[in-house]
Formats: C-alpha cells, structure tokens, sequence
C-alpha cells in the first residue's frame, strides 16, 4: 500500500474509491464522475487532500488538474459540510427582494459569521456539525425571488417566517436522530 493510501482518512472507503476509477477509465468526464461519487460517499460530503492525492496517484492525474476542476466547480467542497445545508441566493432578483436579510437572519439564528461586511465567504458550518450556510450566486429561479434551498429542495418566495420554521424544523429532526 502506498503512503497516500495508508492516510486515507478511516471514513473513506478505498476499495470504494478503486472500483470507481476501474468503472470510470477511459469515459469522458470521468474525473467528474469519481470526485462527485467520492464526495458523496464521505459522511462530511468533503473531498479531503489526502482523498484527492490518492485519486490523482490512482488516476496519474495531475493533483494541480484535480484542485483546478474541484475549486471551480461550487458543487465540490475541501471542508466538512454539516449534515444538512441551507442555501442562500444572491442573485440579483433574490437580492433585491430580500435574500440578504434573509442571509443576516439565518447567521444570527446560526450563531455564524461570513465575515467583514462586504466580504461573504460561500460555506460556513456550526460548530455541531449539523448545519452548514451556503450562498450561491444565482439559481435560475428568479420568478421565485427570493430562493432559498434547504437540504436540495428549492423554496421560492421565501419570507423570514417560513425560513425560520424550516430551521426550527431543521434542528427537530437532529434532535431525533
């Protein structure tokens, strides 16, 4: 076993990772493919460096190609995500009909921070590990401004009430788990 694979993280799978890349060589698009069900498959859903080494070892990809496709593409993430994710728009429609109070609510309900004003940071999670804030900059759902997307499903017209008792709703099903 190489040193890469020896410091995998013990919550990733290898042999996992290995049949993907033997399912995946030679299809277009399969790096893609690999880092996309790699993710998947952390309980964080993060792709650690030690991860994408063994992949770019594995794959004889270089780790530079590997880091360039992962901080493109906003579906990837390099830290921890909490186990559920709400999303902000800040998209111009949103924008203008409330997205930002909406964003200043949800970190003050979150107890979170993105930062000096001005400067929004894309990801910030709890410190429980329950709940990670995202923005992103638009959804293509403008009509439905302002957008909010809580754990993949898309909430249009979103008001501070409704969001606040899908956080609330958000922090019950933790709380049973």
């Amino acid at each position: 076993m190489n040193s890469v694979a020896a410091q995998l993280s013990p919550d990733l799978n290898q042999d996992f990772i290995d049949k993907l890349i033997t399912e995946q060589n030679g299809r277009a698009g399969a790096l893609l493919s690999i880092l996309q069900k790699t993710q998947n498959n952390h309980p964080r859903k993060f792709l650690p460096s030690l991860t994408l080494e063994y992949i770019s070892a594995k794959t004889g990809i270089p780790l530079s190609t590997i880091y360039s496709v992962v901080t493109f593409y906003a579906g990837f993430n390099l830290e921890p995500q909490g186990r559920n994710t709400v999303c902000v728009c800040r998209g111009t429609a949103c924008h203008t009909r409330g997205s930002r109070a909406l964003l200043e609510r949800l970190t003050m309900s979150l107890g979170l921070s993105f930062g000096e004003e001005g400067e929004e940071k894309l990801s910030v999670t709890t410190a429980d590990g329950n709940i990670t804030l995202r923005t992103v900059a638009c959804f293509g759902q403008c009509a439905l401004a302002p957008v909010i997307e809580v754990n993949h499903a898309i909430y249009g017209h979103m008001n501070e009430r409704t969001l606040l008792r899908e956080l609330e709703a958000l922090k019950r099903r933790e709380l049973r788990i």
